[in-house]
């Protein structure tokens, strides 16, 4: 999908229709971005819609340079942490909610591309941030320090300890599906 720039500059102009176009073209992409921070679908959903304000109303600071899909994704990804920064007292800890592991039934026993983002869904809310930060979304340890207000050791530690315990997660996730299996 590549957003022309013609579609940015009539959203730029505020026409409806334009506005309408870029939210159907990115809309389902951002969603999920959004859902990768959070387990509420319902914050998901807000956070969604105060990022296209946020993109509708920086518009301007785009510069056709690179692709504005990311650009966009950015915009997400600085809104989520700037609102969970404000919301919530993230906590780096080492606790698995055991209360929501592997109640998808519909899991598969070779790993996809869902059922990765459904692992890290289960990790605790630091461990999860960081991941997807890293890994999904590709900033440095140092970018990721500075946005969470942390040192970059703590995010390398809890980078590697989210690292073990997804493949913990993933490892019990197949014993229980070879015992349903059986």
């Amino acid at each position: 999908m590549v957003i022309d720039e013609e579609l940015v500059k009539r959203c730029m102009n505020n026409e409806p229709a334009a506005q309408k176009a870029l939210y159907t073209l990115l809309g389902s992409k951002l969603f999920a971005l959004c859902l990768r921070y959070t387990k509420d679908r319902t914050e998901a959903e807000d956070w969604l819609q105060e990022s296209f304000i946020k993109i509708y109303t920086h518009l301007h600071s785009f510069k056709f340079e690179g692709s504005f899909e990311g650009w966009a994704k950015r915009v997400t990804v600085n809104f989520i942490l700037s609102d969970i920064r404000k919301k919530k007292n993230v906590r780096f800890s080492d606790e698995l909610d055991e209360n929501v592991l592997f109640t998808d039934e519909s899991a598969h026993s070779t790993i996809g591309h869902e059922e990765l983002i459904y692992f890290i869904s289960l990790l605790p809310e630091g461990k999860r941030i960081i991941f997807n930060l890293s890994v999904i979304e590709g900033y440095s340890h140092k970018e990721i320090a500075e946005k969470l207000n942390i040192t970059e050791g703590t995010s390398r530690g809890q980078l590697a300890k989210a690292r073990e315990q997804l493949i913990e997660i993933h490892k019990k996730h197949n014993k229980i599906n070879a015992k349903q299996v059986s």
